[in-house]
């Protein structure tokens, strides 16, 4: 049976809602004293997750909890493994996350340190002690890179991937990817149908980067590695002027909802806002997508 176009165009919107109604953001701890505009802004329990920075206390991370909880959120920490400083201290923080602030999820990363701090020396080596989920987390989220990471291997990452899928199950924890963010659509696309191909029970948040100015863009996306798509753009022609012109993730949520609509059940369960010290105005672009 064909479809009408305008027909098709309105499924497509109205999936675009559904991805961004379904999603997530991040929140820096230095944007806190913001959490009640955020909230203001959003469906009630939405996803904002807390970046584990450099040097950024556990009791600090705890107050963030605590403030996005507040404000009406689900507030997910980052467990960052290699920045974890003592097992013990850490152990205390996320049950006091868990039991005072119902914390039930975690972005479990190995965090961008050149070395360990401590006990784990990445993400895999603290799951495998089992003290998420006996100190009560339920889910984990775990990282997803559609250009590649800069410094692990593809196959590296797919067998880490596989472990800690393995020892979820074997915890009764469940697993969901969060990616890193891209300027190609492309390469979200054909990474979600990868990994709906690989392992498709596994639900993906595909990270986008939110509305943000040009140039601070371009300097977070060198530091997270995102060069492959960065110099497609620059090769265009207009340099970093160019980039303004995907400063806004409509056209990327659009690309996911082409991929989806047509495949149910999909695996792309929302989308993910790095807002990059604009979390009210992602927030605010997040609202008008949803009630468009």
């Amino acid at each position: 049976m064909s479809y009408p176009a305008s027909a098709t165009e309105a499924g497509l919107q109205a999936r675009v809602g559904e991805l961004v109604a379904a999603g997530s953001l991040e929140i820096s701890p230095r944007e806190l004293h913001r959490a009640g505009e955020v909230a203001a802004l959003l469906p009630a329990g939405t996803c904002v997750y807390i970046p584990s920075l450099p040097g950024l206390p556990l009791a600090r991370t705890l107050e963030a909890v605590a403030a996005i909880r507040a404000a009406g959120l689900d507030p997910v920490p980052h467990v960052s493994a290699r920045r974890i400083l003592d097992r013990e201290e850490f152990e205390k923080f996320i049950k006091q996350a868990v039991a005072s602030h119902g914390v039930h999820r975690v972005l479990l990363i190995g965090g961008d340190e050149p070395r360990a701090k401590g006990p784990f020396a990445d993400s895999l080596e603290l799951l495998e002690t089992g003290l998420l989920a006996d100190s009560g987390i339920r889910e984990i989220g775990v990282a997803g890179y559609p250009e590649g990471h800069p410094r692990i291997p593809g196959p590296v990452l797919s067998d880490s991937f596989e472990k800690k899928l393995r020892l979820a199950r074997g915890q009764g924890l469940g697993l969901y990817v969060v990616t890193q963010f891209s300027f190609a659509p492309a390469r979200m696309v054909e990474f979600c149908a990868g990994l709906a191909r690989s392992a498709p029970a596994v639900s993906v948040y595909v990270g986008i980067a939110g509305p943000t100015d040009p140039v601070a863009l371009a300097r977070y996306a060198q530091r997270c590695g995102v060069s492959v798509s960065l110099r497609a753009l620059r090769n265009l022609g207009s340099g970093i002027a160019r980039l303004v012109t995907h400063t806004d993730p409509k056209d990327h949520v659009v690309a996911l909802a082409r991929y989806s609509v047509g495949r149910e059940p999909s695996n792309v369960a929302g989308v993910h806002l790095y807002s990059f010290g604009g979390a009210v105005r992602t927030a605010a672009w997040m609202r008008e997508r949803i009630a468009s």
